[in-house]
Protein backbone atom coordinates (compact mmCIF):
# COMPACT_ATOMS: atom_id res chain seq x y z
CA UNK A 1 0.00 0.00 0.00
CA UNK A 2 1.72 3.67 -1.14
CA UNK A 3 1.16 6.27 0.78
CA UNK A 4 0.82 9.98 -0.50
CA UNK A 5 3.12 12.95 1.46
CA UNK A 6 -0.28 13.76 2.85
CA UNK A 7 -0.96 10.50 4.45
CA UNK A 8 2.56 10.45 5.75
CA UNK A 9 1.92 13.82 7.17
CA UNK A 10 -1.05 12.98 9.21
CA UNK A 11 0.63 9.63 10.30
CA UNK A 12 3.32 10.98 11.97
CA UNK A 13 1.27 14.10 13.28
CA UNK A 14 -1.26 11.72 14.87
CA UNK A 15 1.76 9.89 16.64
CA UNK A 16 3.65 12.97 18.33
CA UNK A 17 -0.20 13.49 19.37
CA UNK A 18 -0.51 10.35 21.05
CA UNK A 19 2.61 10.72 22.88
CA UNK A 20 1.77 12.26 26.30
CA UNK A 21 4.45 14.43 26.71
CA UNK A 22 3.70 15.84 23.35
CA UNK A 23 -0.21 16.60 23.20
CA UNK A 24 0.10 20.28 24.16
CA UNK A 25 3.55 20.69 22.04
CA UNK A 26 3.15 22.69 18.90
CA UNK A 27 5.15 21.03 16.47
CA UNK A 28 4.29 21.41 12.77
CA UNK A 29 5.41 18.37 10.18
CA UNK A 30 6.02 18.73 6.49
CA UNK A 31 6.48 15.19 4.60
CA UNK A 32 8.05 14.77 1.23
CA UNK A 33 8.60 11.37 -0.43
CA UNK A 34 9.89 9.84 2.69
CA UNK A 35 11.56 12.61 4.24
CA UNK A 36 9.97 14.57 7.44
CA UNK A 37 10.88 17.86 8.60
CA UNK A 38 9.75 18.47 11.85
CA UNK A 39 9.88 22.49 13.51
CA UNK A 40 8.24 24.03 16.35
CA UNK A 41 9.32 25.11 20.12
CA UNK A 42 9.07 23.18 23.27
CA UNK A 43 10.49 24.01 26.41
CA UNK A 44 12.64 20.73 27.05
CA UNK A 45 15.15 18.34 25.12
CA UNK A 46 12.56 15.42 26.31
CA UNK A 47 9.88 16.76 24.10
CA UNK A 48 12.46 17.35 21.53
CA UNK A 49 13.95 14.42 21.36
CA UNK A 50 10.24 12.30 21.91
CA UNK A 51 8.95 13.97 19.22
CA UNK A 52 11.93 13.07 16.73
CA UNK A 53 11.57 9.32 17.92
CA UNK A 54 7.77 9.09 17.60
CA UNK A 55 8.38 10.99 13.94
CA UNK A 56 10.82 7.49 13.50
CA UNK A 57 8.42 4.97 14.09
CA UNK A 58 6.06 5.77 11.65
CA UNK A 59 5.88 3.05 8.83
CA UNK A 60 7.57 5.20 5.33
CA UNK A 61 9.88 7.63 7.04
CA UNK A 62 13.07 7.69 5.70
CA UNK A 63 14.56 10.69 6.97
CA UNK A 64 13.85 13.29 9.85
CA UNK A 65 14.78 16.34 9.90
CA UNK A 66 14.60 17.97 13.18
CA UNK A 67 14.37 21.87 13.51
CA UNK A 68 13.00 22.19 16.77
CA UNK A 69 13.82 24.59 19.34
CA UNK A 70 14.23 24.91 22.82
CA UNK A 71 12.84 28.09 24.74
CA UNK A 72 12.47 27.68 28.45
CA UNK A 73 10.17 30.05 30.16
CA UNK A 74 11.03 29.11 33.78
CA UNK A 75 13.91 28.97 36.00
CA UNK A 76 13.51 25.69 36.04
CA UNK A 77 14.62 25.15 32.67
CA UNK A 78 17.70 27.85 33.15
CA UNK A 79 19.88 26.16 35.74
CA UNK A 80 23.89 26.16 36.05
CA UNK A 81 25.82 24.41 34.52
CA UNK A 82 27.63 22.87 37.55
CA UNK A 83 24.17 22.25 39.14
CA UNK A 84 23.36 20.29 35.85
CA UNK A 85 26.28 18.41 35.98
CA UNK A 86 26.07 17.44 39.85
CA UNK A 87 22.40 16.06 39.28
CA UNK A 88 23.88 13.97 35.97
CA UNK A 89 26.47 12.23 38.37
CA UNK A 90 24.47 11.60 40.79
CA UNK A 91 21.57 10.21 38.47
CA UNK A 92 24.52 7.79 37.46
CA UNK A 93 25.78 7.34 40.86
CA UNK A 94 21.71 5.32 41.63
CA UNK A 95 21.27 3.96 37.91
CA UNK A 96 22.36 0.16 37.70
CA UNK A 97 23.12 0.22 33.97
CA UNK A 98 26.42 3.13 34.21
CA UNK A 99 29.54 1.65 35.36
CA UNK A 100 31.00 3.73 38.27
CA UNK A 101 33.10 6.14 38.00
CA UNK A 102 33.74 5.67 34.02
CA UNK A 103 31.89 8.46 32.78
CA UNK A 104 32.98 12.09 32.41
CA UNK A 105 30.45 14.60 32.09
CA UNK A 106 30.85 17.88 30.73
CA UNK A 107 28.22 20.89 30.90
CA UNK A 108 28.18 23.65 28.87
CA UNK A 109 25.11 26.16 28.86
CA UNK A 110 22.98 23.23 29.23
CA UNK A 111 24.84 21.48 26.52
CA UNK A 112 25.76 17.88 27.95
CA UNK A 113 28.50 16.26 26.53
CA UNK A 114 29.17 12.45 27.72
CA UNK A 115 32.72 10.54 27.27
CA UNK A 116 34.21 7.78 28.75
CA UNK A 117 34.38 3.81 27.76
CA UNK A 118 32.56 1.38 28.44
CA UNK A 119 31.70 -2.24 27.42
CA UNK A 120 27.84 -2.85 26.27
CA UNK A 121 26.11 -0.44 23.85
CA UNK A 122 23.56 -1.05 25.77
CA UNK A 123 25.25 1.42 29.00
CA UNK A 124 25.75 4.04 26.34
CA UNK A 125 22.26 4.31 25.69
CA UNK A 126 21.35 4.54 29.17
CA UNK A 127 23.71 7.25 29.57
CA UNK A 128 22.07 9.15 27.15
CA UNK A 129 18.54 8.34 28.51
CA UNK A 130 19.12 9.50 32.02
CA UNK A 131 20.59 12.79 30.99
CA UNK A 132 17.35 13.25 28.24
CA UNK A 133 14.94 13.41 31.01
CA UNK A 134 16.59 16.24 32.92
CA UNK A 135 15.47 19.48 33.26
CA UNK A 136 17.61 22.47 31.60
CA UNK A 137 19.59 20.22 29.26
CA UNK A 138 19.55 21.64 26.25
CA UNK A 139 21.43 19.17 23.85
CA UNK A 140 23.35 16.23 24.53
CA UNK A 141 26.56 14.86 22.29
CA UNK A 142 27.15 11.02 23.24
CA UNK A 143 30.65 11.04 22.64
CA UNK A 144 31.42 7.25 25.13
CA UNK A 145 33.16 4.28 23.55
CA UNK A 146 32.36 1.06 23.55
CA UNK A 147 35.48 -1.45 24.12
CA UNK A 148 34.20 -5.28 24.76
CA UNK A 149 35.69 -7.61 27.38
CA UNK A 150 34.71 -10.54 25.96
CA UNK A 151 37.15 -11.80 22.74
CA UNK A 152 34.68 -14.73 21.83
CA UNK A 153 34.55 -14.86 18.48
CA UNK A 154 31.14 -12.82 17.20
CA UNK A 155 28.67 -15.26 15.85
CA UNK A 156 26.83 -14.35 12.59
CA UNK A 157 24.30 -16.74 12.97
CA UNK A 158 23.33 -15.65 16.47
CA UNK A 159 22.94 -12.05 15.13
CA UNK A 160 20.83 -13.42 11.64
CA UNK A 161 18.90 -15.43 14.25
CA UNK A 162 17.72 -12.46 16.68
CA UNK A 163 16.98 -10.23 13.58
CA UNK A 164 14.44 -13.46 13.02
CA UNK A 165 12.99 -13.76 16.02
CA UNK A 166 12.15 -9.89 16.02
CA UNK A 167 8.33 -9.48 14.84
CA UNK A 168 8.97 -6.19 13.49
CA UNK A 169 12.11 -7.15 11.10
CA UNK A 170 12.08 -10.61 10.68
CA UNK A 171 10.46 -9.86 7.33
CA UNK A 172 12.91 -7.61 6.05
CA UNK A 173 15.93 -7.73 3.66
CA UNK A 174 18.70 -7.60 6.26
CA UNK A 175 21.99 -9.23 5.82
CA UNK A 176 25.02 -9.56 8.31
CA UNK A 177 28.64 -9.35 7.57
CA UNK A 178 31.52 -9.79 11.09
CA UNK A 179 34.11 -8.68 10.72
CA UNK A 180 36.30 -8.83 14.13
CA UNK A 181 34.44 -6.59 16.71
CA UNK A 182 32.72 -4.87 13.76
CA UNK A 183 29.02 -5.50 12.30
CA UNK A 184 28.04 -4.22 9.06
CA UNK A 185 24.04 -4.56 8.60
CA UNK A 186 23.08 -3.74 4.88
CA UNK A 187 19.29 -4.31 2.87
CA UNK A 188 16.38 -2.62 2.48
CA UNK A 189 13.89 -2.12 5.37
CA UNK A 190 10.09 -0.20 5.52
CA UNK A 191 11.18 2.45 8.35
CA UNK A 192 13.73 4.13 10.01
CA UNK A 193 12.12 2.32 13.62
CA UNK A 194 13.16 -0.87 11.63
CA UNK A 195 16.49 0.77 10.83
CA UNK A 196 17.12 1.16 14.28
CA UNK A 197 15.93 -1.85 15.81
CA UNK A 198 18.09 -4.19 13.89
CA UNK A 199 21.26 -1.88 14.75
CA UNK A 200 20.09 -2.68 18.53
CA UNK A 201 19.87 -5.93 18.01
CA UNK A 202 23.15 -6.17 16.40
CA UNK A 203 24.77 -4.12 19.45
CA UNK A 204 23.29 -6.91 21.67
CA UNK A 205 25.81 -10.07 20.26
CA UNK A 206 29.03 -10.20 22.60
CA UNK A 207 31.94 -9.03 21.35
CA UNK A 208 30.55 -6.64 19.20
CA UNK A 209 32.42 -2.84 19.51
CA UNK A 210 31.32 -1.24 16.30
CA UNK A 211 28.08 -1.23 14.11
CA UNK A 212 28.08 -0.37 10.91
CA UNK A 213 24.21 0.39 10.56
CA UNK A 214 24.26 0.87 6.47
CA UNK A 215 20.39 -0.64 5.93
CA UNK A 216 18.38 1.70 3.91
CA UNK A 217 15.04 2.92 4.22
CA UNK A 218 12.82 2.05 1.51
CA UNK A 219 8.89 2.59 0.62
CA UNK A 220 6.79 3.51 -2.17
CA UNK A 221 5.19 6.54 -2.58
CA UNK A 222 2.26 8.03 -4.38
CA UNK A 223 3.56 11.47 -5.93
CA UNK A 224 -0.05 12.86 -5.23
CA UNK A 225 0.36 15.96 -3.19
Amino acid sequence: MMKTNEDLQKDVQDAIKWEPLLRAAEIGVTAKDGIVTLSGTVDSYAKKSEAEAAAKKVTGVKVVVEEIEIKTYSNLYNRDDNDLANEVLNAYKWNWEIPNDKVTVKVENGWITLEGEFNWNYQREAAERIVKKLAGVKGISNLISIKSETHDEIEKMGIESALARNWSIKEQDIHVKVDGTKVTLTGDVDSWYQKEEAGRVAWNAPGVVTVNNELVVEYDYSLVD
